[in-house]
């Protein structure tokens, strides 16, 4: 279903390259997408809500003094979240009516300073949710062109089949890593590969380097020693763990840090073989397989 030869492997996510982390300047931004660029990491991961509702027009500003053919990028979005801060929301809710969903995926297009999406989630399931007037919205949009693919963030297998009564959706994009690993056991990535969906996992690092408790330590553990077996880093051998999945993964990265997304590209030459894999596995369960 989903052509995903032209997005990069690793995703670099911009989540933190606004107000919500680094605050780059616009020649910071700038010089920071050259770099992804420079080393494969053409596709880049955005949010309506980043930087409350100002990271995308940032990135948008620094794109059109980049240099950078629009064409040799991919550029990710989503919507749906409606925070308090950065609009006039008296609570946090989700939006997902056939107006806003339009309005949404044109205020990303013009603040991105593109003149389509690449692709276009929904950022997290609402339970108000109504497959026929997002199909309605989506197929207006896939349509006039301002979007080439549909997909959803968050979403479960029950989910996706809802919503696929009336619109195709393309991809999923959901927590994943060594220290969740939900998705390859809950029917999440068994969908996208019977369905031939796109997978992208955020925090594809998981808590490693965050938490101090007994996973993180047995997974650290067994990291240096696969570290000094690869030549390694640590954090790549993290990304190689998820890339060996059948469903082919694709990790949006959230570093702003030039050196990581050098090591996090380079992650794709690494081929943990199969016994390592499952002993990264059984030091974050706590056992071996059954």
């Amino acid at each position: 279903m989903q052509e995903t030869k032209n997005y990069s492997r690793i995703i670099a996510g911009t989540m933190t390259w606004g107000s919500w982390g680094k605050k780059l300047s616009k020649w910071e931004m700038t010089k920071l997408m050259n770099h992804c660029v420079e080393n494969g990491l053409t596709t880049f991961d955005h949010a309506d809500i980043y930087g409350d509702y100002s990271t995308e027009e940032d990135f948008g500003s620094a794109f059109a003094e980049s240099g950078i053919e629009r064409s040799s990028i991919q550029l990710i979005t989503k919507c749906g979240i409606q925070m308090t801060s950065g609009r006039k929301n008296q609570l946090k809710h989700y939006e997902y009516s056939k107006d806003y969903i339009i309005w949404s995926a044109e205020a990303s297009i013009k603040k991105l300073n593109s003149e389509y999406l690449d692709l276009f989630l929904l950022h997290r399931p609402s339970p108000l949710m109504e497959p026929h007037e997002i199909a309605e919205a989506i197929t207006h949009l896939l349509d006039s062109g301002k979007i080439k693919s549909f997909g959803v963030s968050n979403f479960t297998p029950s989910q996706i089949a809802m919503l696929e009564k009336t619109i195709a959706v393309s991809g999923n994009q959901v927590e994943f890593s060594l220290t969740h690993t939900d998705p390859m056991y809950d029917g999440t990535f068994d969908d996208c590969i019977t369905k031939d969906r796109m997978a992208m996992a955020w925090s594809p690092l998981g808590s490693v380097f965050r938490k101090d408790g007994k996973k993180t330590k047995r997974i650290k553990k067994k990291l240096k020693t696969l570290a000094e077996k690869y030549g390694a880093e640590e954090s790549q051998l993290l990304l190689a763990w998820l890339l060996k999945h059948p469903s082919v993964v694709h990790p949006v990265i959230g570093t702003a840090n030039k050196e990581r997304m050098v090591l996090s590209a380079k992650a794709t030459e690494i081929d943990l073989e199969l016994q390592d894999w499952f002993d990264l596995l059984a030091a974050s369960q706590g056992h071996e397989v059954p």
